[in-house]
């Protein structure tokens, strides 16, 4: 009994949690808020799907990737190079074989990024199997530097990134037919008397992606390859001892990681309609790797939770920072006061909640004591 009533409490919670989602840029726009609201929850949400592909490989797996804004950058470039003119621009090969230009439909866009960054996950993680803690971050930060750079400078002799200027025009998410697609996500959708802007849309398409990344961890998390990757975080010497293969685990948790970084990448593409190699700093990595330690590494509600206020938090206090700028006659700068804010926010959360601020339930500590047996005595209980 208390467990069927303790699955219904779940569902309703889980159905609630449902229609708020979907209601809240309706909600926005009846009141009046705009469409910035309704994008930086979009934002928030694609930053939500980073960090769960970072759980994978830092949270469950216990590998450190600092570089792993370069799986972002993967997906974004596949992507604006399959659904820009740049191409066709380029190479008149492509010209002649595509005439109409290279548009590229979402069912062929979301298997290919994540395909491809899921290659890359194991590229980089091949070389760097044998390295823990300090020396893997250097190694990663290292990649996703050279993941920069080499789109920086890929346009001599062959222009194929459009260098620092980056690659614009970029078609938005389309489904159905490319010449005639059901659902265009660039343009608002008309049903009745009901209108739904262009980044209301977005945010639904990528609150669908959340919602099926957040089963795909879940079902990971409680799978063989979950409990293999959790025991190599724990003692990697001990899981090898017990017939883990922690080469191909180490290499899987890279590329499944990777997956999702991708796929945020392709969107990101899609709803910018611009990308740079501004866009994956290292800062983008360092962001993205604090989301999971605020929220809690490893338990996916944390990882949710603090993906959903580092992401929203810089734009949150973009109001706030603002008005403390005009209160100084202009003496602070609106950027620096909010990385200020931001930082001190930061360094707060980990000194209350040094575990993240929803962390999973520990492991390894010791059994309770048992509970002496009635009209027994506490030392007859104990050696029972």
């Amino acid at each position: 009994m208390f467990k069927s009533m303790s699955t219904t409490t779940k569902w309703v919670a889980f159905f609630a949690a449902a229609a708020a989602l979907v209601a809240l840029p309706l909600v926005m726009q009846g009141a009046g808020l705009g469409a910035g609201w309704v994008r930086i929850l979009a934002l928030a949400l694609l930053y939500v799907m980073l960090a769960l592909g970072l759980n994978i490989i830092v949270g469950y797996a216990g590998l450190l990737d600092l570089g792993y804004v370069a799986f972002y950058a993967v997906g974004a470039y596949m992507y604006a190079l399959l659904a820009s003119p740049h191409l066709y621009e380029t190479f008149p090969w492509i010209r002649e074989l595509l005439p109409h230009g290279v548009h590229t439909p979402i069912w062929v866009v979301v298997p290919l990024a994540a395909g491809l960054a899921a290659i890359a996950g194991v590229l980089l993680g091949t070389p760097v199997l044998k390295l823990r803690g300090d020396y893997l971050a250097i190694v990663t930060l290292g990649f996703g530097e050279i993941i920069r750079v080499f789109m920086n400078n890929l346009e001599h002799p062959v222009n194929i990134t459009n260098g620092p200027r980056g690659l614009d025009r970029i078609d938005p998410m389309t489904l159905g037919p490319n010449d005639a697609p059901w659902l265009n996500f660039g343009r608002p959708l008309e049903i009745g008397s009901l209108t739904i802007p262009s980044v209301t849309l977005y945010y639904y398409l990528f609150l669908a992606l959340v919602v099926g990344s957040v089963l795909v961890c879940q079902r990971l998390e409680q799978s063989r390859i979950g409990r293999a990757w959790m025991a190599i975080r724990e003692d990697e010497v001990a899981a090898k001892a017990m017939g883990i293969n922690t080469r191909n685990m180490k290499l899987l948790a890279f590329g499944m990681g990777a997956t999702f970084g991708g796929v945020a990448g392709s969107m990101f593409a899609a709803f910018q309609g611009f990308v740079s190699p501004e866009s994956f700093s290292l800062m983008e990595s360092v962001m993205i790797v604090a989301m999971v330690v605020l929220g809690g590494m490893g338990h996916l509600p944390g990882v949710i939770l603090g993906a959903l206020l580092l992401a929203a938090l810089p734009e949150v206090l973009r109001y706030v920072a603002g008005p403390l700028q005009q209160a100084t006659g202009g003496r602070l700068d609106a950027s620096i006061l909010r990385q200020l804010l931001i930082a001190s926010a930061m360094i707060t959360i980990m000194l209350v909640r040094p575990r993240g601020l929803w962390p999973a339930r520990e492991h390894g500590k010791a059994a309770p004591s048992p509970v002496p047996a009635a009209g027994g005595s506490a030392k007859a209980g104990g050696a029972a």
